[in-house]
């Protein structure tokens, strides 16, 4: 089944001349969630990750359970103010201004090879900054893992750049 045939788009949301993404149409449907899971899974299964790591929220829902089938731990990545105990965090500029998102302190070890997910990269400013927080843990970004590309946004190219792996399920052409 084409993961992408499940992601409804929606023109002119939440602006003009927007075509939104929406992976709750993949979500809702059993099979398309389950293979959505498997198939991520199936990239990592022989690498070795010691944390897998979701950005709030959306990859939160496909790294909880990815994480379970890899048999390794999930680290939320949240907005700020959101985390109970000592945090780091990292601002970001978005197109309407900026943002943040925070990581407890204890959450990765030096060393730890850690997975990032998120269920869709567009401009790539809010996985830029988890690479960042990741990194001034100690941690290693083995790769960064989307549902959905948005290639002209630019995202991708700018975490490669950076020297991260990307790799994303499916892609979609247009803003």
């Amino acid at each position: 089944m084409p993961i992408k045939s499940l992601i409804r788009t929606i023109a002119h949301y939440p602006h003009e001349g927007i075509l939104y993404r929406d992976i709750t149409t993949l979500l809702k449907d059993p099979i398309g969630l389950k293979t959505t899971i498997q198939e991520i899974a199936k990239r990592y299964q022989l690498m070795r990750i010691d944390k897998v790591v979701g950005i709030e929220s959306r990859g939160f829902i496909i790294g909880a359970p990815v994480a379970y089938q890899l048999e390794t731990g999930f680290i939320p990545i949240r907005k700020s103010g959101k985390l109970p105990a000592e945090t780091i965090g990292c601002e970001y500029e978005l197109e309407y201004g900026t943002d943040r998102i925070e990581l407890h302190t204890d959450a990765i070890q030096r060393g730890e090879r850690v997975l990032l997910i998120d269920d869709l990269i567009a401009t790539g400013g809010t996985m830029e900054a988890a690479v960042k927080l990741i990194h001034e843990l100690g941690g290693e970004v083995v790769e960064c893992c989307f549902v959905v590309d948005l290639p002209e946004a630019g995202g991708r190219l700018r975490l490669e750049k950076q020297g991260q792996k990307v790799f994303s399920l499916c892609q979609f052409e247009g803003s």
